[in-house]
């Protein structure tokens, strides 16, 4: 299928917005915005979060004029909780199923050749700047996200800039951050992402580590920071690609890190090996506390840049099915697909990496069989690759008659095609981490994959029994002429 994209005019890009305020203006435009005025950082923020993650086709939030902080200070929750939201923001068709969605964006991906950020003097994240003695970072309204965290996290839209001191490269990574007081925040990184591999980098150097921090951005930026962008690229330079124009950048004035100019809040300094403070917990997106509290490395502000009515990105994880869940589901499959066919692996049909396992868990691969080991190629490679590698725990491979993205059809397959004995394989010593609430708190680190391989046996799939039900053309017809009984 072809894909025409139609460019925005005012710039030929492929984007329909140009920040996140743009963004905004559109969704309100499309009644998928609500407003809230006197909700508590302690308490309400937090809660109505909760409420609107867990169901489904709920708007995005803008809430304001917050007890206790300046009106006009803003806190945004829930923007990518649906998939036309999250179509949108990445530039591809929004108002069509997620299977054509999905379409557009894995092309749109095979396409993809990164686009070079550049370098300019001046943006609106200028607007105001706080130094030294000045910087106050809780003049943000920052929530409690969950009842018993153990404290209020200022970052959890946001993503951190690094830069590897060996070979140049800047990474954008988003993770948690702490609000420890007005001039330090604390911020955790799972082993192996590729922040704490710079962070670590730098430490062994016995330097400080440079970081900028991004508390509320355009939102593909966003989504870039929080997807898994080859090791190497920065995600500036890939979000250039995917928008077709250049991202602009500030140069920081005391890290010479990149950030975005038209970003809404930035934090800029230094982190030391030498002075940690305890962190956590937080609730994550597997649905539990699991990494408990730990001294993690803290973040010394040196300056704070932001905009006028500065707008703080809240996208805490939840239990899942969440927010989180949704709008990383969607990203992450079409990357997984990718990673699959280019692992060689033919005649792949579909990849979704479901909702119920915070897009990690569990993912499920169709493929139409084309020889002995198809499957399990698939499966193997689904746990490993780059998208799926992380803290995966189930893959499930089924035919090309299931629909990957429909858990009820694959656990069907997974009831009725598959068999234990001849079914399943194992992983063992794979990527994991203390987020890992599986794991014995004194061994977490690695986990243990479980390939299930539920298509039709291969060398006897011409016997397997026919299935009972209308096939997909069949089903088709019959929602023309019946659907109807159903409105």
């Amino acid at each position: 299928m072809a894909i025409e994209t139609p460019t925005r005019t005012s710039t030929g890009g492929r984007l329909a917005y140009t920040d996140l305020r743009d963004w905004l203006k559109h969704v309100d435009a499309m009644g998928q915005l609500k407003f809230v005025n006197g909700a508590n950082t302690e308490e309400d923020i937090g809660q109505a979060t909760d409420v609107l993650h867990h169901t489904a086709g709920s708007p995005a939030v803008l809430f304001d004029n917050i007890p206790g902080y300046q009106p006009g200070y803003r806190v945004l929750v829930n923007p990518f909780n649906t998939h036309p939201r999250i179509a949108f923001s990445v530039g591809v068709p929004h108002d069509v199923p997620t299977s054509v969605q999905q379409e557009h964006w894995r092309q749109r991906l095979h396409a993809f050749q990164p686009l070079a950020h550049v370098e300019v003097s001046d943006g609106p994240v200028m607007e105001n700047i706080m130094r030294g003695d000045d910087v106050d970072l809780t003049k943000f309204p920052a929530p409690k996200w969950h009842p018993n965290d153990g404290g209020r996290y200022i970052g959890t839209g946001s993503f951190d800039v690094t830069r590897d001191p060996d070979d140049g490269w800047v990474n954008c990574g988003t993770y948690r951050v702490m609000l420890h007081n007005a001039k330090q925040v604390g911020y955790y990184i799972s082993p192996g992402k590729h922040g704490r591999i710079h962070r670590q980098k730098w430490f062994d150097r016995n330097e400080p580590c440079p970081v900028v921090m991004v508390l509320g951005s355009h939102p593909l930026m966003f989504l870039a920071a929080c997807t898994e962008i080859p090791y190497g690229l920065t995600e500036y330079d890939w979000v250039g690609g995917i928008a077709g124009e250049p991202v602009k950048t500030i140069k920081g004035p005391i890290t010479g890190l990149p950030f975005p100019a038209d970003a809404e809040i930035v934090l800029e300094g230094f982190a030391s090996n030498a002075t940690r403070l305890p962190e956590g917990p937080f609730g994550e997106w597997t649905g539990y506390y699991a990494s408990d509290i730990r001294p993690e490395p803290v973040l010394d502000v040196k300056a704070v840049y932001h905009r006028n009515d500065p707008i703080l990105l809240g996208l805490p994880p939840n239990k899942p099915v969440d927010e989180q869940a949704r709008y990383r589901a969607w990203l992450r499959s079409a990357l997984l697909f990718d990673d699959i066919q280019k692992a060689g692996v033919p005649d792949v049909q579909g990849v979704w990496a479901h909702e119920v396992g915070g897009s990690r868990l569990f993912l499920a691969v169709s493929i139409k069989q084309r020889y002995a080991g198809h499957a399990r190629q698939a499966g193997h490679i689904a746990a490993m690759c780059h998208a799926g590698a992380y803290l995966g725990r189930i893959v499930v491979v089924v035919d090309e008659d299931i629909d990957p993205t429909n858990l009820e059809d694959v656990m069907w397959a997974v009831c009725t095609r598959s068999d234990p004995e001849r079914s399943i394989d194992l992983i063992k010593r794979a990527w994991s981490g203390p987020l890992d609430p599986a794991i014995h708190p004194d061994q977490k680190g690695f986990n243990s994959r479980l390939i299930i391989d539920a298509c039709r046996p291969f060398e006897w799939k011409d016997k397997f029994p026919p299935v009972c039900n209308l096939n997909a053309e069949q089903q088709r017809v019959a929602r023309e002429r019946w659907g109807w009984l159903v409105q």
